[in-house]
């Protein structure tokens, strides 16, 4: 809300810092604790107390920059780091400890003399998912949560997702964590090959599949099998469905409580957030504020304007992330009229309708706007159907009856490059960024194929409108229904919504924008507990479920819609052979079949918002 500034900078700040904490089983987590001051002694009574869990380093400077600030503003923060992560004892297993010993770490924060009667939470990503694991335990005196683009199950988006593995995220997280691990900071041999290995991170994604024992990883072993595992346990099995891995499972056990929820659409836990938003706004009572806008994922970024190539203008900017927070703990956790009563239940960021040229940076000037909404998904979306015909059209209107399929080969030893997304850039700069970009192979500096679209790939099937005459808006979750044959065993099918500009002096062939994308493993179209292998050239019918964006399509755009069989490295490669996925030996390349005829109609389907009156 423009002009509150939030709770009154009357405090200094003291910190005790490398706190030990208990857990249940012996093992001692530290925490750095930041207090209000005055005089350069802590101020005695009680206090509000935020908590936030982290496998990132509790003395990185952001958390000193963020504990100070809630400091002089009359809260008890405090860091913890995890489980087996840097000062803290024990071993470290992705999201295995968290509820335990969060609820453990909510117990001893409640008994501090400094602690008042409420605690709230907050954080990002994996500092989310630690929220979540503990917050299904009911802990004594959870008042609020902050949620900042978190997963909801990280088999369905984010570690895997349509069957296939997010090769790209899992395998430069394992090695970014793997860098700084204990085994790591202990042996300085060790850290020296992690960090020669990180600079040669594009030929390794490039290189698959990987095999353990011969990994870059195979010298940090429990990180190794980590990554392992998120590539091989491919049926959702019991191994998935912890707290910390998959909150959906535990979604009627999350107690009612104010939540913020923030997330973007360039964001790769978007889809994650967004269920989250829906099925905990259903069952509570309590207020649920839903916040979305255009950066990446990771980090204060809310005064980014951009994302990839493509900026969304000033107006895109948002306050930083500690001044958001602040609005919302003041409200629900000191009582403070903050305006947020007044405010809409969800804001959100429509993308589109900029100038199409190159700003002062190089990046395409794409514009968009801030809108306030009443709930996700919007209640006047007309869900409007659009068919992909066998000229490429894109049409609502239906395709013949009598029209042959299309079809095309698909080589695993030359996917489709992935050209920007929903993932996060952990070490790739310049070779795999995430957000928005023109669909161009040779984009990235680690994609040594010729810089043309990716439209002219003969694996790269393109339907498109014509030329909109009206601005068209598509807010929501985009679905697409294929009819598809293949010659092998098991396969993949992708699909990816695009906003295609026409041609200006500064893009004469135009610009691909993509908005969002998803994939299907073959093996998995009837559910994802056992795999069931196709019967080549059978017919199935399958929906693809992609990322949800908010987008307005201005006049003279046209929506496109691509559909091929790989997204590569963002998804790792289907060999086409139908062996156990990440330990193929084998590949072949697959003829596949895209049915666009009246019976089966191979179709998509767009949330169109109607325009205001």
């Amino acid at each position: 809300m423009p002009g509150f500034e939030g709770s009154f900078q009357q405090y200094d700040c003291v910190a005790d810092t490398h706190h030990g904490v208990s857990m249940r089983d012996g093992a001692v987590l530290y925490a750095d604790v930041y207090r209000p001051a005055l005089s350069g002694q802590a101020v005695e009574g009680k206090w509000p107390v935020l908590l936030e869990r982290t496998p990132y380093n509790k003395d990185r400077l952001s958390y000193s920059v963020s504990g100070r600030y809630f400091a002089k503003r009359g809260y008890v923060y405090v860091v913890q780091d995890v489980r087996g992560r840097w000062s803290s004892e024990g071993n470290f297993a992705f999201l295995r400890n968290e509820a335990d010993d969060g609820e453990d770490t909510m117990t001893w924060l409640a008994s501090q003399p400094w602690c008042g009667d409420r605690i709230g939470t907050v954080g990002i990503s994996y500092t989310t998912a630690t929220q979540q694991a503990l917050a299904i335990r009911h802990p004594e005196k959870l008042a609020t949560q902050v949620l900042f683009d978190g997963a909801y199950n990280y088999f369905r988006q984010t570690m895997r997702h349509g069957g296939a593995c997010e090769y790209a995220i899992a395998f430069q997280y394992s090695v970014s964590m793997a860098r700084t691990g204990k085994q790591a900071v202990a042996n300085p041999r060790i850290r020296a090959q992690l960090d020669e290995m990180w600079k040669d991170l594009p030929k390794w994604l490039r290189h698959q599949p990987l095999r353990q024992g011969a990994s870059p990883l195979r010298l940090t072993p429990d990180y190794e099998q980590w990554f392992f595992d998120m590539l091989t346990k491919s049926d959702y099995e019991d191994w998935w469905k912890t707290p910390d891995l998959a909150i959906e499972e535990y979604i009627d056990d999350y107690p009612d409580i104010p939540l913020l929820f923030e997330t973007s659409w360039y964001g790769h836990h978007i889809t994650a957030t967004l269920w989250k938003y829906e099925q905990l706004k259903n069952r509570h009572k309590t207020p649920k504020k839903l916040i979305i806008g255009t950066w990446l994922h990771g980090g204060d970024m809310f005064v980014q304007t951009w994302a990839g190539d493509v900026d969304f203008g000033s107006a895109a900017a948002l306050e930083d992330n500690n001044s958001l927070r602040l609005r919302w703990l003041d409200h629900q956790m000191k009582g403070m009229t903050t305006g947020l009563d007044e405010e809409a239940p969800v804001q959100l960021f429509v993308m589109g309708g900029g100038s199409g040229r190159k700003d002062a940076m190089g990046r395409l000037s794409h514009g968009g706007r801030w809108r306030d909404e009443q709930e996700w998904p919007l209640a006047r979306t007309r869900m409007t159907t659009f068919h992909l015909n066998p000229d490429g059209r894109l049409a609502e209107q239906a395709p013949p009856e009598d029209a042959a399929p299309i079809t095309y080969d698909f080589d695993p030893a030359n996917p489709v490059p992935t050209v920007g997304g929903n993932f996060t850039n952990y070490g790739t700069t310049g070779f795999l960024e995430g957000g928005g970009y023109n669909q161009n192979s040779g984009t990235m500096s680690g994609d040594h194929s010729p810089d043309l679209p990716l439209a002219v790939r003969p694996d790269v099937i393109v339907f498109r409108t014509d030329p909109l005459e009206d601005g068209v808006e598509v807010t929501g979750v985009v679905t697409c229904t294929l009819f598809v044959s293949s010659s092998a065993p098991d396969t993949d099918f992708t699909v990816k919504l695009i906003d295609e500009y026409p041609p200006n002096e500064d893009y004469p062939n135009g610009y691909a924008l993509n908005l969002g994308d998803s994939i299907l493993r073959m093996r998995y179209r009837d559910g994802y507990d056992r795999a069931e292998l196709m019967t080549p050239g059978e017919v199935y019918e399958v929906q693809l479920r992609l990322q949800a964006t908010s987008n307005f399509f201005a006049p003279g755009h046209r929506i496109r819609i691509d559909i091929s069989s790989s997204n590569s490295p963002h998804y790792d490669v289907n060999p086409n052979t139908g062996e156990p996925l990440g330990l193929n030996r084998c590949q072949q390349v697959a003829r596949q079949s895209l049915y666009v005829d009246r019976v089966r109609s191979s179709h998509v389907d767009l949330p169109i918002i109607p325009p205001e009156a």
